[in-house]
Order: structure tokens, then C-alpha cells, then sequence
């Protein structure tokens, strides 16, 4: 459709224009929404003519429906033009951007830090364009772009403000512009309405029969691309009952039958050449015509285009062929037969060499029947689109090699990755099925073993059998036998994770652990750290602690690699070493739509955060890793989540959300007899209880996870557990049985390098200690870093000064019970801060009460909503991150602000500072 179609379209050129005029001085992003044929091309076609009459540089792309799964295709498709400069650009991103085209090795780091690496040099090699003449970045069809090219597109979308970088998107209007896309203004394009319906048809069509026009006014439905269309499919004498431009089909359908009907006589060469412009998903002239040639047998020219420029269904723009308007590429597939289709798709296989992962989609797109040799391809793809952080697609390729696997030992390896995939992005029962099919065939050797890995994934939560742990440590030692260290590593993994879930017992711990260090795999491997952790979280903690901190700071790790070191740290009760290694993975798991292991990241986050008492943070994390673990059937995690809640719950004196969220952990952790879970339960019941003034109450659940006979025992956990079992320790007897129990910890954990349970055991002793002992093991504790602890210290300061004023020391007790009232006022814990002002009191010393802060009012997912509002996203942008609808987001703000006692979102920041 060309500039006529911009009839009654003046407010939207307006837009378009200020946008373009505006790029030397200032960067800007504008999302053109609308129907198919509503005249988003032709604004975009306006943009262009007009930027490269003002000298910028122009560089446009176009999204094709059969490429949507090809990492990278949209974004080669938009800079091909600019690859001379990618020798300018640091080594690093050279090669990054380079292996994204497959024009380099793609497999020089960790995925999780490559898409940045990319996206940021895809940023400056515009910004070196930029330096020279404005660059404007113009996307068609952006619903049928490949995810990690939007992705990019919206890391560029958040920083054209920095550079003369201007960038258009036109999306169709039943589509969201892509999953984690920024807040791009909007321009929606409405049906024209009759003065601008008249015009359009006066321009064009003149000389149409009155009851002719009338039918086209009311068929096009006030769409641009129709009024022109379809009086060409019409004729001059109306429309008879079996035209292509019939009313009963849908607009979109009657545009691509109109089309179909200017097709038709053109000559048969010019037919093949749009098929395969319209099969390719990067409309380059030479690959089309050389793909042509491939097709006809007979050398194709430019000239074969000549029909089709002058129809203007294609234009010629710098040695590109594009369709005018991209129905028209719909419309030329529609109307070849499948065999024409699967030609072109071989055609382009034959010609696109030095290119495989492209070359791999078009031949198993041209295939009828099972082709291992273009199944091996796929799995390339597959590995290629998996190390660039695009799982989605990955599985996509996996799925379509499957399909055209000859051998049954392929398609078993290819269903089982399948599985993997699925199980990453959270389809839990769809990795079940694909497990389920591989197992059919007669899984052997590695594959079996692999077959059993995916099965303790699925069934973690109803097979807590020793027996089932057994099976992985021998089903590792074989794969390592069969000459796979990395598979037995993964198994012994999953052994250690059970290990650390319900203790087997020293000797199959050590079992594990020695199996895993025999493996020829280097000491940094995550998988041997999350394995030591697992199996032996006490024993092992110093070279946990030490590797983590040196991963740490190597950096260039995955996404699913920092997921799991969380995990290895949480599991040394490491929580300062947790927070970076979940940031780090949780953008990254969310982009990528990898939900199963950010929900469990995200419940790591949240149980940190509760020693720190980090509610801004902690909060927010549980609330959506149990949403997201409802959704997608994972009860551990879900269990998680609500253990975290009920905890920050219990700190602020909310006892009756504390009490709910843990009765609906602890129904879900006694589905099965997990000692994990139930030690969480019960430590947790603990804190309620301390919260509450129970102290028996609270003395009799967190002894459960130190007592042997009781399913609640948790060897690993009682270095978390032994601060609430000091602390409602109150009676003799029980404190018999704490400083028993303190001893045996201390005996085996004594020597620990982790900062938390070095802290955690000082404060046991001196709360524990006898009268005669007690100020030397408060004054030891004090000289611990408690700087990451922040609220064992307030405790310890207030177990202190209640110890001074007790021995009538009254004049110093004041000074750690103010400290003691003051940290827990600012950490808004109310049920030890009024017991730190009540002890105040009694040494003398007056207490203003407190009054509850707005934010603590807030639900979870509130509070939530409100950081993301007060950071400055807008209602869509928010609803794009947590998976809700902008309107929702909008209600939970009409509840957020009375709450706070606040009126628009520009106060949000400044209250929750506050």
C-alpha cells in the first residue's frame, strides 16, 4: 500500500513525523498498533522515504511466521547492512554478535551473560552509525519476530534516549508487542471513518458504479488496504455468490483472496520468485533469486520481479525484495500448492550454505518423511538456540527433529531433551508425556541413564523412597563408566539434593560426594559445588563457601547456573551469598521463560531476605514464586513460598497471616514425608510462637528438628534452627535440652567458615550460657560480623540488656535495649521491638508507641505492584512482568493508595522510602 493509503491518517503522520525530525537532537521508540491493512506499512513506508531524504540511515526488517522460531534471523535481517563495522567493536561483542548470525563460533561463553554481550553490541555498532548520521530502526510484523530479536529490541527500546537512535514497531493489534517488551508509546490505528473512506475511494477508484462503492464502503469496514483491494476483486459489476472477496469471510481473508486475485496474472517465473521471497525469512535479492534459480533450474534475474514491482506488490529496495504490504506474503503462500511451498523450502536449503541453522529450518520444512541427516541439523540448532539463551526455540527445533528422526535411538535423545526444555519452562506434565514416549521405545545405555534423571525431576515430590536415591548414585557411577562424567555428575546432583532433603545416613553421603570427586570434571563445575552442598553441607561448607565466592566473582555464568548456586548456597545456609546469584538468574529464567527454576530461585530470594529482614525484597519473591508454582504444579516450591510469607509475616505481628500461610505449607508438606519441608514448617512455627509470647509453644515445634525420632528432624537445618530454640528456651529443663543440643552442633559444625551459622552459634551460647559465663559468650558474639544478620544482632542486644537489667545493672542495660528497640523499629519488627520497649520501660526508661507504617497494610503482591509503579513502569509494563493484565494492576493501585495515604504514583517512591 503506498502513501494513498494515508488518507485521514494526519494526527497519526503528525506522530510519525515528529518522531523522525526529532531523531539529531533526541533517541525515540513508537509501537504502531493495528488491523492488518489498517496502513501500518504505509506509515512505516512514509518513515522511511522520510528519514532518508534528511540523510539518516535507514535499516528496516520484517518478522515471517516460518522463521519465528530462528534465533537472531529478524535481528541479521535488520543489520546485515552494518556488518563491515562489527570489526570496530570490542572483541568480545565481535564475537558474540557474529556467532548470533552464525557467522562465528556462537559457544565462547555462558549463555546467560551472551544475550547482553549481544544486545549491547548490537547497541554499539548503532551507536557508532549514530556518530556519523541518525539511525532509524524500522520492524514490520514484529508479532512473527523470533524472541531473542525482541529482546534486543527492547534493551535498544530502553536506551534510544542516549544516541540519535530512533525505532518503530508495528504489531498486529490482537497481539502483545512480546513477552517482557518495554512501555512503548502507542499509536492505534482505527478504521477510517466515512469522510476518510470517500477520499481514499475518489483517489483511487473513481469511476466506480454506485452500488459497487457502496459494497466496497461497507465490506472494507473502514480499512485503507480493503478500499483499494477490493474493487480490483469486485469488478465493475458488484459480487457474485463465489467471489474471493466474499462478506460472509473475515476481513483478513477476503484481503488475502483480493490479493490472490491480482496474483493471477502474472507471469509463471514471477510466481516462483514471490514464493520464495515469501518462503525467506530475509528478503536479500541475491539469496531470492539465486533460491529461484535453484527452483526453476534455469538462471532467474531481477528482471523476473519487473511484473510484480509494477503491480506494487513488491518494491526493490537496496538489494532487497519486500512485499508491499506483508498480507501479501500470506496471500502468495496461501495460493501455491504444498508441493510449491516445500519446493521453495528446498531451494532455499540448496542455496543457503555457510548459513546451517537457517539452512536446517528450510530443509526440514521441505521435507515429507524422516531425514536423520536433517535431524542431526536441527539438533545443532537446537544446541545453538539453547547456548544463546533461547530455550523456546531449542525446543521447537528439538520437537521438529523428533519428528523427522529414522533411528529410535535418535528421537529417544531427542524426546528426552525435549523433556528437559519442558520441564525448564514449567510444563511439567508435557515433559511427563515426552519421558513417556522415550521410555516406549527401549531407552539403553546413557539414554536410560538420562530417562532416570528426568524421572526424579517429575517425581521429587512423590518419591521420597531411599531406594530411589540408590538408583541415581548407581545409575552414576555407570554413566561414568559408559565415559559421560557431566550425566553422572547431573545424577549424583539429584542424589546429593535428596541427601540434603531427608540425611540417608553418613556412609551413603559420603558415598555421593566421593563419587562425585573422582569425576574428571573441574572443581569449579556448579554441578560438583551444588553436589558438596548437598551431600555434605556441614563437612564440606568451607570449600562451598570458598568456590562460591570465587564463581562469584569470576562471573560469565548461565542463568540456570546462578539458579543453582543459590541453591548450593542456601543449602550451606550461606543466605549472604544467595542474593546475587538469584538477581542474577531471575531477569534472565523470567525473559527466557524458564518458570520452573524461577520460581524456585525466587523462593531461595525470599528465605534469604527473611535474615535480613528485607521485606521490599522477600516479600514480593514469595508471592510470585507461589503463584508461579501453583500454575505450574511444583508443591516444594509452592510449600517454600508460603514459609517465606509466613515468616515475614510473623516479624511484622501479623500472626493471623502467619498462622494461614504456614497451616497451607504445612498440608502441603504432608502430602508426603518430607523432613525438609517439615523442618521449615516447624522452625517457622517457632518464630509465630516467639512472635506471639509463646515461648513453650515455641520451644516444643523447633525442637522436633533436633529430635531423632521425630519425622521433623533435620540435621542441616538445626544451624538455622538453634537461634528460635535458644530464644523460647525459657524453663530449665528446656534449656537442658538446648545447651545438649547446642553441643552436638557445635561439635560438628564448631568450625564453620559460613558467616550465618558462626553467628547463629555465638548467640545460642550466650542466651544458653550460664550466669557465671554469659557477659563473655555476649561480649565473643558482639565481636562477630553481624552486618548481614542485622536481626540476630537486635535479638542478641535485647537478650543482653534483659540479661544486665535482671542483675539489677540497670543504668547499662539502657543502652542495648534502646539499640535493640531502635533496629527492630527500623526493620518494622513490631513484636520484638514492644518487647524491647517494654524492658526499656522497666530499666527506667520511657517508649513512644508505634503506630503500624502504610506499607505494612500492603499484601505481598501489593507491595510488589507498588516498588514496580514507584520505579516508574507503567501499568502494562508491570502486568508484562508479573503475567496479569494491566487492568488488574490498575485495581490493586486504587486499593494501594488509600492504604499509604497517598493519591497518585509520583508519591509511591517517597512513601515507601518512608
Amino acid at each position: 500500500m503506498s502513501g494513498s493509503g494515508l488518507f485521514g491518517r494526519e494526527a497519526e503522520l503528525s506522530v510519525v513525523d515528529e518522531l523522525v525530525d526529532g531523531l539529531p537532537g533526541r533517541g525515540d521508540a513508537l509501537l504502531l498498533r493495528g488491523a492488518p491493512g489498517i496502513g501500518k506499512s504505509a506509515l512505516l513506508d512514509h518513515a522511511v522515504a522520510r528519514a532518508r531524504a534528511s540523510g539518516f540511515t535507514v535499516l528496516r526488517a520484517s518478522g515471517v511466521q516460518s522463521e519465528t522460531d530462528l534465533p537472531f534471523a529478524g535481528l541479521h535481517q535488520l543489520t546485515h547492512a552494518m556488518t563491515g563495522r562489527v570489526s570496530r567493536l570490542p572483541s568480545a561483542q565481535a564475537q558474540a554478535l557474529l556467532g548470533a548470525f552464525g557467522m562465528a563460533d556462537p559457544s565462547y561463553s555462558a549463555s546467560g551473560a551472551r544475550f547482553f554481550v549481544i544486545a549491547l553490541a548490537v547497541l554499539g555498532l548503532l551507536g557508532d552509525a549514530a556518530a556519523e548520521a541518525p539511525v532509524l530502526l524500522v520492524v514490520d510484523d514484529a508479532q512473527w519476530m523470533d524472541t531473542p530479536t525482541l529482546d534486543v529490541l527492547g534493551f535498544l527500546a530502553r536506551r534510544v534516549g542516549s544516541a540519535p537512535l530512533g525505532l518503530l514497531v508495528a504489531v498486529r493489534e490482537d497481539r502483545t508487542a512480546w513477552p517482557g517488551a518495554p512501555d512503548l508509546d502507542e499509536l492505534h490505528l482505527k478504521p477510517l471513518d466515512r469522510g476518510a473512506v470517500d477520499a481514499l475511494l475518489d483517489a483511487r477508484n473513481p469511476g466506480l458504479a454506485p452500488g459497487t462503492r457502496r459494497l466496497v464502503a461497507e465490506m472494507s469496514a473502514g480499512n485503507p488496504l480493503a478500499l483499494i483491494e477490493l474493487p480490483v476483486a469486485l469488478g465493475t459489476n458488484g459480487v457474485p455468490s463465489d467471489s474471493p472477496a466474499s462478506p460472509e469471510l473475515p476481513l483478513t481473508a477476503r484481503l488475502e483472496r483480493a490479493f490472490s486475485s491480482r496474483l493471477a496474472g502474472l507471469p509463471s517465473e514471477t510466481h516462483r520468485v514471490l514464493l520464495v521471497a515469501a518462503t525467506a525469512e530475509d528478503g536479500a535479492l541475491a539469496e531470492v533469486l539465486a533460491a529461484a534459480s535453484a527452483l526453476t533450474g534455469t538462471e532467474v534475474s531481477a528482471g523476473s520481479l519487473e511484473p510484480a514491482m509494477a503491480a506494487g506488490l513488491v518494491r526493490i529496495d537496496r538489494l532487497r525484495a519486500d512485499f508491499t504490504d506483508p498480507l501479501l506474503r500470506s496471500a502468495v503462500l496461501r495460493s501455491a500448492s504444498l508441493a510449491d511451498r516445500l519446493a521453495a523450502h528446498g531451494a532455499l536449503a540448496r542455496t543457503l550454505r555457510g548459513q546451517p541453522d537457517r539452512q536446517a529450518w528450510h530443509r526440514a520444512a521441505a521435507g515429507g518423511r524422516p531425514d536423520e541427516a536433517v535431524a542431526r541439523q536441527l539438533d545443532q540448532a537446537a544446541l545453538d538456540a539453547r547456548e544463546l539463551g533461547a530455550p523456546a526455540t531449542a525446543l521447537t527445533a528439538l520437537e521438529r527433529a523428533t519428528a523427522l528422526s529414522e533411528a529410535p535411538a535418535g528421537r529417544v535423545a531427542r524426546l528426552l531433551g525435549a523433556a528437559e526444555l519442558r520441564f525448564e519452562l514449567g510444563q511439567t506434565g508435557r515433559a511427563s508425556d515426552l519421558v513417556q514416549q522415550a521410555e516406549s521405545l527401549g531407552p539403553a545405555g546413557l539414554e536410560r541413564a538420562r530417562v532416570v534423571l528426568l524421572r526424579d525431576w517429575l517425581e521429587s515430590e512423590s518419591d521420597t523412597r531411599t531406594s530411589r536415591l540408590h538408583l541415581l548414585i548407581a545409575t552414576a557411577e555407570q554413566a561414568a563408566e559408559a565415559g559421560d562424567p557431566e550425566l553422572a555428575l547431573r545424577l549424583l546432583r539429584a542424589a546429593a539434593r535428596r541427601c540434603w532433603w531427608a540425611d540417608p545416613g553418613r556412609d551413603v553421603r559420603e558415598r555421593v560426594v566421593a563419587a562425585a570427586e573422582r569425576l574428571p570434571v573441574p572443581e569449579l563445575h556448579p554441578d560438583l559445588v551444588c553436589t558438596l552442598a548437598g551431600a555434605a553441607p556441614v563437612e564440606a561448607s568451607a570449600t562451598v563457601l570458598d568456590r562460591l565466592r570465587r564463581l562469584e566473582r569470576e562471573g560469565g555464568y548461565d542463568v540456570l547456573t546462578a539458579a543453582a548456586l543459590a541453591n548450593a548456597a542456601i543449602m550451606v545456609n550461606a543466605y549472604d551469598q544467595v542474593t546475587g546469584f538469584v538477581r542474577h538468574a531471575a531477569d534472565g529464567l523470567r525473559r527466557q521463560g524458564r518458570l520452573g527454576p524461577l520460581a524456585q530461585s525466587l523462593v531461595f530470594l525470599a528465605l534469604a531476605t527473611v535474615h535480613t529482614v528485607d521485606r521490599e525484597t522477600g516479600l514480593p519473591a514469595a508471592a510470585e514464586a507461589a503463584r508461579l508454582a501453583e500454575e505450574n504444579a511444583q508443591p516444594r516450591w509452592l510449600t517454600g513460598a508460603r514459609v517465606a510469607t509466613a515468616q515475614f509475616a510473623a516479624l511484622r505481628g501479623d500472626l493471623d497471616t502467619a498462622l494461614a500461610a504456614i497451616g497451607e505449607a504445612e498440608g502441603q508438606g504432608l502430602t508426603v514425608v518430607d523432613p525438609s519441608k517439615l523442618a521449615y514448617v516447624q522452625i517457622t512455627r517457632g518464630l509465630i510462637g516467639l512472635a506471639a509470647g509463646h515461648h513453650a509453644e515455641a520451644f516444643s515445634c523447633v525442637w522436633r528438628v533436633f529430635d531423632p525420632a521425630d519425622p521433623s528432624y533435620h540435621p542441616f537445618m538445626q544451624t538455622m534452627a538453634i537461634t528460635e530454640l535458644a530464644e523460647a528456651a525459657t524453663g530449665d529443663e528446656q534449656r537442658a535440652l538446648a545447651r545438649t543440643a547446642l553441643r552436638q552442633l557445635v561439635a560438628s559444625a564448631g568450625a564453620s567458615e559460613v558467616q550465618t551459622v558462626r553467628v547463629n552459634l555465638g548467640f545460642a551460647r550466650a542466651l544458653l550460657a550460664d550466669d557465671e559465663h554469659a557477659e563473655e559468650h555476649f561480649r565473643s558474639a558482639f565481636d562477630l560480623d553481624m552486618s548481614r544478620t542485622p536481626f540476630v544482632r537486635a535479638r542478641l542486644m535485647l537478650a543482653y540488656g534483659t540479661w544486665l537489667r535482671r542483675r539489677r545493672r540497670v543504668t547499662e542495660a539502657r543502652n542495648p535495649l534502646r539499640t535493640a528497640r531502635e533496629s527492630f523499629a527500623a526493620m518494622g519488627v513490631e513484636p520484638w521491638r514492644e518487647r524491647a520497649a517494654q524492658e526499656l520501660r522497666s530499666a527506667g526508661e520511657g517508649s513512644r508507641s508505634q503506630s503500624p507504617v502504610g506499607r505494612d497494610l500492603l499484601t505481598p503482591q501489593e507491595v510488589q505492584i507498588a516498588q514496580l509503579a514507584a520505579q516508574g513502569l507503567s501499568n502494562k509494563e508491570i502486568g508484562r512482568q508479573l503475567h496479569l493484565s494491566p487492568r488488574t494492576i490498575g485495581t490493586h493501585l486504587y486499593r494501594i493508595f488509600p492504604k499509604l495515604g497517598i493519591t497518585s504514583r509520583s508519591q509511591l517512591s517517597d512513601k515507601l522510602a518512608d
